[in-house]
């Protein structure tokens, strides 16, 4: 029971190797963390290895379905915010109200040009059931700022501008027929653009 071979001292790692094998191996744990799960699982690609990968992409609407997952289950729930649908805030720089149609598994995105603590007075309706949406904002130096996300059959409240830049809607009509979305807004923007 004793006759186990113990190695030489000579053949053990000293505890130099030892060190630097475990400093290597977080070096390279970091750059997979970084370069592949954090793009891959979020949609975080500080290096920009995941966007040529590919991997921000599947990151980005990893979250996105969670988050609206999220918001359905807020909505369930009756955590769904009045819609709006006049109003006409003293002040007032511009008033819109956009009609578009998406076909099945057609997506489009309408966007105000906003100063930064600006405000717009929104309301947006389907003509049928559900829609994914997606209310975002992006400037020059920050691609994608969310504000919220789900799915809905309609929408309204205050959007107030994070920053200077663009903000609006997204949506993507996932139902099997077609849909046609109307918003109606009215605020402190500078213009309003279907982004096709």
């Amino acid at each position: 029971m004793h006759n186990v071979n113990i190695p030489p001292a000579l053949e053990l790692p000293s505890t130099g190797k030892l060190i630097k094998s475990t400093i290597a191996a977080a070096v390279v744990a970091s750059v997979i963390l970084v370069s592949i799960v954090m793009p891959a699982e979020y949609g975080i690609d500080p290096t920009g290895m995941g966007k040529i990968l590919g991997l921000q992409k599947m990151g980005e609407i990893k979250t996105a379905l969670a988050r609206e997952a999220e918001l359905e289950k807020d909505t369930a729930l009756g955590d769904t915010p009045a819609v709006i649908v006049e109003i006409a805030p003293a002040g007032a720089i511009l008033t819109h109200k956009m009609t578009v149609t998406l076909a099945v598994n057609e997506s489009t995105e309408i966007k105000l040009k906003m100063n930064k603590d600006s405000q717009v007075h929104y309301a947006w309706a389907t003509d049928k059931g559900g829609v994914f949406f997606d209310k975002h904002a992006d400037s020059v130096d920050i691609d994608y700022h969310i504000y919220n996300n789900g799915t809905d059959q309609k929408a309204g409240g205050i959007l107030t501008a994070a920053f200077d830049g663009s903000h609006g809607w997204y949506w993507k009509n996932r139902t099997a027929e077609p849909m046609t979305i109307t918003l109606k807004t009215t605020g402190e923007y500078l213009n309003i653009q279907e982004m096709n």
